[in-house]
C-alpha cells in the first residue's frame, strides 16, 4: 500500500520502476492510497502530483540514488536484531560522546564506526550521539541539510547500515542518540511544499522556510515529524534524540510541539519498556524545558547549556570576542558551575538585552544540562576548525567530567586530536555551491569573528571535507596517549565516586580567586581544585589525599594544595 498526504492535490499517481504510473485514490484529511500489486521490498517509486515531476515519497525509508531520485520501498522488520538484552540506557550519572559518521573514521561509515567502539567503551562514555543522518546532497555534508527525513543517507551505509551500528552498541553496553532538525530542512533536494503546506506561511530562520508548526494543516505537519521521531526510537531501536535549535521552532499553539512530542515518546516507552530521552539544543536558557509537565514545563530529558561552555572555554583560553564577551571571570565560572546558566534574567551584552530564567537549584538536577567542552558547532564556527590543545583539555576535562551536569565530549578530543573539524559541503546546484562560503561567512561574522573570510577555507572543497576526518595513528602517540589515559580515569573515578556524579545543584560550592586564577569545586568529600593562571599558586586546602592530579608535581602539603601554572587535582578531604 503507498500512501501520501497531499491535501491540494485534484491528482496524484505512484510511479514504479521510473515507468508504470498508477492512480491514487483520495481519502479522509488529503490522504492519497494505491495498491500496486507486484510491488514490494526493493521496488522503486515516486509521487506525482496534479501531472507534475516525479518527486521522491515525503516518507520515504531508502533513498539509493540520492535526494533527487526516487524512493525505495524498505521493509524494517527484515532487519534481525541481535540486542535483545538491551534494556536502555538512563541519562543521569551518563557521559555522551558525540561524533560525525563521515569523518569519525578514514571511510566515513557505520560499519568501520562499528570498528572503534571498543575505544568507546575502553573510554568509559554511556552514550553516542550522531550528527543527523538523513539524507544530503552530494558525498559530505555535516549533516543539518538533511532532507527525506525518513531515510538514512547512502554514504554511511544506508538504513540496514545504522541498524547495525546501534546493534553493535548496545551489544557493547553503549546507548545511542541520534540528532534530529525539525526546524527547517536544507535547500537542496526539499520537496515537501510540492505535496503540502509543510512550510510556515510567513516566518522563516536563518537556515531557512520554518516549518508550518501552527498554520492551516499544521496538525498533519506535526503528525510528520513526531512520526519521524517515533520512527527513530522504534524501528532503529535509538535511545534518544537531540533536537537541534528548537529556539527556531514558530508554534504559537496552546500544546506546544515539544510537549505534543515529549507525551508521545513516553507513550512509546513505556511500550517499549525501556528508557528513552529528549534532550533540546536551545539558546534560550529556560529551564521550563526539561520542567515537568504537571508543573506547566514541556516535560524534556535534558537540554545543552551553552553557557557551561562559554564559561569554561573563555577562563581556559582567555578569548572574550563575540558571544564570549560576558564569560571569563572566574565567579561567572563559579556561578555557572552551580546554577547552570550565566544568563538566567541578566543583561547580556551581546543579545543586547536581558536573557534567560533562573534554575531552581532544589528542584532542577543537574544531570539535565548536557555540558562540553568542545562540540561540532563549537569548533566548527571557529574559522579554521581548530580544536583546544591538550594542556588546555587536561583542566577543562577535570573540570566537566566532575561536575553536577551530563558531559559530552566531541570525537578525537580524549586524545587532543591535532586534526580540525571544518564546515563542509557537497551542494550540486551551481547558485548553492557558490554561495555557501558567504553564506557560511555571514552567519560566522553574526557570532562575533571578523576573521571567516580570510582564514576559512572553500566548504565546497573535498579537501575541507577529508581535512576534518580524524587520524586513528594519533591515540597511540606519547602526548595523546597520555591526555586519553587521563581522560579514561577522569570518567572512571566519576563512576564509582558518587560525590563526583551527584547532580544536586544545591551541594555544589565554589571559592574562586580572580587575581589568582584558581577555582576549588566543592563535591561532598571532594575538592576539585585547578590553577587557571600563569603562575604557581597554594591553595587553602587542609588535610586529605590527593585521588588524580593532571600533573606530577601537584603536592599536598600543611600548607596547602601545591599548584603548577594550568593544572588541576581531585582531593578527597579529611
Amino acid at each position: 500500500m503507498f500512501q501520501v498526504w497531499a491535501p491540494a492535490a485534484g491528482r496524484v499517481e505512484v510511479e514504479i520502476d521510473r515507468a508504470q504510473r498508477h492512480e491514487m485514490v483520495r481519502g479522509e484529511g488529503g490522504w492519497w492510497s494505491a495498491e500496486v500489486p507486484g510491488a514490494t521490498h526493493g521496488t522503486d517509486y515516486a509521487f506525482r502530483v496534479d501531472g507534475g515531476e516525479a518527486f521522491p515519497d515525503p516518507r520515504t525509508r531508502r533513498q539509493p540514488y540520492g535526494v533527487f531520485g526516487p524512493s525505495r520501498v524498505h521493509e524494517h522488520d527484515r532487519y534481525v536484531w541481535g540486542d535483545q538484552a538491551w534494556r536502555g540506557r538512563a541519562l543521569p550519572g551518563s557521559v555522551i560522546y558525540e561524533l560525525h559518521v563521515g569523518t569519525f573514521t578514514a571511510e566515513g561509515t557505520f560499519d568501520a564506526a562499528i570498528g572503534k567502539i571498543d575505544h568507546l567503551v575502553r573510554l568509559g562514555v554511556d552514550f553516542v550521539e550522531l550528527l543527523p543522518v538523513p539524507p544530503v546532497p552530494g558525498r559530505r555534508n555535516w549533516g543539518y541539510d538533511g532532507v527525506d527525513l525518513y531515510a538514512v543517507y547512502e554514504e554511511y551505509g544506508g538504513p540496514d547500515g545504522l541498524k547495525r551500528f546501534v546493534d553493535a552498541c548496545h551489544q557493547a553496553g553503549l546507548g545511542v542518540l541520534l540528532d534530529v532538525v525539525y526546524n527547517h530542512l536544507g535547500p537542496s533536494g526539499n520537496f515537501l511544499a510540492q505535496f503540502g503546506p509543510y512550510f510556515h506561511e510567513s516566518a522563516s530562520s536563518f537556515w531557512g522556510q520554518a516549518v508550518n508548526l501552527d498554520g492551516k494543516h499544521s496538525d498533519e505537519v506535526r503528525r510528520y515529524f513526531i512520526g519521524n521521531a517515533v520512527q527513530w526510537l522504534r524501528d532503529y531501536h535509538i535511545d534518544g534524540l537531540r533536537l537541534d535549535a528548537v529556539h527556531a521552532f514558530h508554534d504559537s499553539r496552546a500544546v506546544h510541539f515539544l510537549e505534543e512530542l515529549a507525551v508521545e515518546v513516553d507513550a512509546l516507552s513505556a511500550a517499549l519498556g525501556r528508557p528513552l530521552t529528549l534532550i533540546a539544543e536551545s539558546d534560550l536558557n529556560d529551564p521550563r524545558l526539561v520542567t515537568p509537565r504537571e508543573a506547566g514545563g514541556y516535560g524534556l530529558a535534558a537540554v545543552w547549556d551553552d553557557d557551561v561552555h562559554h564559561a569554561l572555554h573563555s577562563a581556559l583560553t582567555g578569548e572574550r570576542h563575540g558571544y564570549y564577551c560576558d564569560f571569563g571571570p572566574m565567579d561567572v565560572l563559579a556561578k555557572v558551575l552551580t546554577s547552570a546558566y550565566l544568563h538566567d534574567g541578566t543583561y547580556s551584552t551581546f543579545r543586547g538585552r536581558t536573557h534567560g530564567r533562573p534554575v531552581d537549584r532544589l528542584r532542577v538536577s543537574g544531570h539535565r544540562f548536557v555540558c562540553c567542552l568542545q562540540n561540532h558547532d563549537q569548533i566548527g564556527n571557529r574559522a579554521a576548525g581548530d580544536r583546544l590543545p591538550p594542556e588546555v583539555l587536561r583542566v577543562g576535562a577535570g573540570l566537566l567530567l566532575t561536575s553536577p551536569f551530563t558531559p559530552m565530549l566531541f570525537m578525537g578530543e580524549e586524545w587532543g586530536a591535532s586534526t580540525p573539524f571544518l564546515f563542509f559541503t557537497d551542494h550540486e546546484e551551481p547558485h548553492l555551491a557558490q554561495g555557501e562560503g558567504e553564506r557560511r561567512e555571514r552567519e560566522f561574522v553574526g557570532f562575533g569573528y571578523d576573521d571567516w573570510g580570510a582564514t576559512a577555507p572553500e566548504p565546497q572543497h573535498e579537501e575541507t571535507f577529508l581535512r576534518s576526518k580524524l587520524d586513528w595513528s594519533e591515540p597511540s602517540a606519547p602526548v595523546h596517549a597520555e591526555l586519553l589515559d587521563w581522560y579514561r580515569e577522569l570518567i572512571a573515578l566519576r563512576r564509582s565516586c558518587p560525590d563526583l556524579s551527584d547532580p544536586r545543584l544545591s551541594l555544589v560550592s565554589v571559592d574562586t580567586d580572580e587575581q589568582g586564577r584558581w577555582i576549588i569545586v566543592h563535591r561532598g568529600a571532594h575538592r576539585v581544585a585547578a590553577n587557571l593562571g600563569d603562575a604557581p599558586v597554594t591553595l587553602p586546602l587542609g588535610p586529605g589525599t590527593v585521588v588524580l592530579a593532571s600533573d606530577p608535581k601537584i603536592a599536598l602539603t600543611a600548607d596547602g594544595l601545591s599548584l603548577p601554572p594550568r593544572t588541576l587535582a581531585i582531593v578527597r578531604t579529611g
